[in-house]
């Protein structure tokens, strides 16, 4: 009903275009829970494969742990479970101009603005980034596994992840459940960089609880790569930006973005797109840029509880204010 109520609101203050992409975003959600059962059903019904049972089993003690050792929401979310059929739940489209590395901005009533377009369905992602691209935009689009309704919803475990290692189940539910913490209206580098390093913690303190160091070691290590990408890729930014803002000519423009690119290829094969493409340095920065900075708060404030409170504090406060208190931190 929450849905429907919002859905008649939006009609009254959106185009044609907006109307549609409203549609099909709570349409599609509720395609998503309509699949949903709570886990106790699966686990109980005789035709739940032995496989999925077990993956149910360990989300169920991880999305305990969550609420109970992590201070994490204890809601619904996560204790109903959809097979979706599909590889993703959702494809993100992100756009950045030519010859900039900052984001397009999206902006929708309630919710503000954020720095993607999220779509249901992936032949309308990419149909949306074709149109962006005539427009001379960059667009990069990327399938998402998991996402969240922060709180307005009981968020479902979904196909989508669970038939991924122990880890990145738990970092999933962690991360989404993070978001419904704290959430800065209209700064989404700022909501996914907190979001990442509730994560990372999670993920540590779930792995030491269940004695599974060997796990742990691998988590760190393939967080350690994706971290030495991100690193590279806000370089790559910050060298960009500078020539972007240069009164050098378009083809030099250019010839320095292909540089990067090769640059970053190299060290990151099969995982940095062929084409030269400043929205996909968007998607990376958005989930990296203020971790560094959250970490030291987490290590300041002694505890997550603390944690959680300083950052909803700094999520309430105007940007202005907040961003150079993050960008301060020693």
């Amino acid at each position: 009903m929450r849905a429907l109520a919002a859905a008649a609101l939006l009609c009254l203050c959106a185009g044609c275009e907006s109307i549609a992409y409203y549609g099909q975003a709570i349409s599609g959600h509720l395609g998503v829970i309509s699949h949903a059962r709570p886990v106790e059903a699966w686990l109980a019904d005789p035709q739940t494969p032995p496989e999925l049972k077990a993956r149910l089993e360990a989300a169920r003690r991880i999305r305990e742990f969550a609420s109970a050792s992590l201070h994490l929401p204890k809601n619904g979310s996560y204790t109903r479970y959809a097979d979706l059929g599909r590889r993703f739940v959702v494809w993100n489209v992100f756009a950045a101009p030519q010859f900039s590395v900052e984001p397009k901005q999206e902006c929708f009533p309630f919710t503000g603005c954020v720095s993607y377009r999220g779509f249901f369905s992936e032949s309308a992602a990419r149909g949306h980034a074709e149109r962006l691209r005539r427009e001379g935009y960059d667009v990069y689009v990327g399938g998402v596994l998991a996402y969240s309704t922060l709180g307005w919803f009981d968020d479902p475990l979904l196909s989508t992840f669970i038939a991924y290692p122990e880890s990145q189940v738990a970092r999933l539910i962690f991360h989404e459940l993070a978001h419904q913490v704290a959430y800065a209206r209209d700064d989404t580098t700022f909501n996914e960089s907190f979001a990442v390093v509730v994560e990372d913690e999670g993920v540590r303190r779930w792995f030491e609880s269940q004695g599974h160091a060997a796990e742990l070691a691998a988590f760190h290590a393939a967080q350690a790569r994706k971290r030495e990408l991100a690193a590279r890729v806000k370089q790559a930014r910050e060298r960009l930006a500078a020539i972007y803002k240069s009164d050098v000519a378009p083809e030099e423009k250019l010839a320095a973005k292909r540089v990067e690119f090769e640059r970053l290829r190299a060290d990151f094969p099969g995982f940095v797109p062929a084409e030269p493409n400043n929205a996909f340095l968007v998607s990376i920065a958005l989930y990296n840029e203020l971790v560094p900075a959250f970490e030291r708060l987490l290590a300041e404030s002694g505890s997550l509880e603390a944690f959680y409170a300083r950052v909803k504090k700094l999520a309430a406060s105007e940007r202005s204010s907040r961003d150079p208190s993050l960008a301060q931190r020693p």
